[in-house]
């Protein structure tokens, strides 16, 4: 028997949208026991749980163990993540930009890596805060309440609008746009040469250059693919800015471990990859990372 979801999606407001591109809330339960798969993202990956705790098990960066976590932070990564489940999860799933990293965890995206950590060891005191208030809400638009609250003091206590050298900002704009330019023509616009940027590049986001535009291109595809109703994987490809679907398929074996196809037939503890309804939404695109 098929298990039960419910959960919203919401930007934050205007100000933040920088730094966090989309707030995911999700409560599945009575779904079969087993694992899930994390994918890959363009953003650094924030969990706040509500009841019990996230179970680690098998982590993206090499060396780090399983374990359990009642919030944590991610940073980038080409690699998945294995989330062992009794078919049962709540809580909150925060998209933040690197500019988001720098601003609100105040380190770069660089400085987490693939690593999973405890949110607290980040931030501090407002961790505790946002699993506090979050946990003792009971409505999806009053938790992304208190996310706006508490990220909206970190952000105006910050007290500078991004951290990020706006050279090394701007060829991340480029990279992750769609049908964006190559590296060498990146790395000539900002007037870097190549070996250069991609030092900078991997120091500030803890990823190269090329591995950015392919999580770029692959968050595309998902999105695409978790949309409702099945479409062909000629025409993802085309949308996600592939070459062809031989181009899709290598890159979801790469990065997700598995072809989109499989993916999608045995993803069934969606967890945030199930599109819920947004709600008090403000309008206007989120911000770029």
């Amino acid at each position: 028997m098929p298990g039960l979801s419910d959960g919203a999606r919401r930007r934050p407001p205007p100000p933040l949208r920088r730094y966090v591109r989309w707030y995911d809330g999700y409560r599945l339960t009575d779904f079969p026991a087993g694992e899930h798969l994390g994918l890959p993202s363009q953003d650094l990956t924030i969990v706040l749980t509500i009841g019990a705790p996230l179970e680690l098990a098998r982590a993206a960066a090499p060396g780090q163990r399983p374990g359990t976590f009642g919030a944590l932070a991610s940073g980038l990564t080409t690699a998945p993540v294995t989330i062992a489940h009794d078919g049962n999860q709540h809580g909150i799933q925060l998209a933040m930009t690197p500019a988001g990293a720098r601003v609100l965890l105040g380190i770069p995206a660089g400085a987490l890596g693939a690593w999973v950590v405890e949110l607290e060891d980040v931030l501090g005191a407002g961790a505790r805060e946002l699993q506090d208030r979050v946990a003792a809400t009971d409505e999806w638009p009053e938790r992304f309440a208190v996310l706006d609250d508490v990220l909206g003091r970190l952000a105006r206590r910050a007290g500078h609008p991004g951290g990020i050298d706006t050279r090394l900002a701007r060829a991340w704009q480029q990279l992750t746009s769609t049908d964006g330019p190559g590296v060498r023509a990146v790395a000539d616009d900002i007037g870097w040469s190549r070996r250069h940027l991609t030092g900078r590049f991997t120091a500030e986001y803890g990823i190269g250059p090329k591995d950015a535009a392919r999580l770029a291109r692959f968050d595309r595809s998902r999105e695409l693919l978790r949309t409702p109703g099945r479409r062909r994987l000629a025409d993802v490809a085309a949308r996600a800015g592939y070459y062809d679907q031989a181009h899709l398929a290598r890159d979801w074996r790469d990065l997700a471990g598995v072809p989109p196809s499989q993916w999608m037939d045995d993803e069934v503890f969606p967890i945030v990859q199930e599109v819920f309804p947004i709600v008090q939404d403000e309008g206007g695109p989120p911000g770029a990372g």
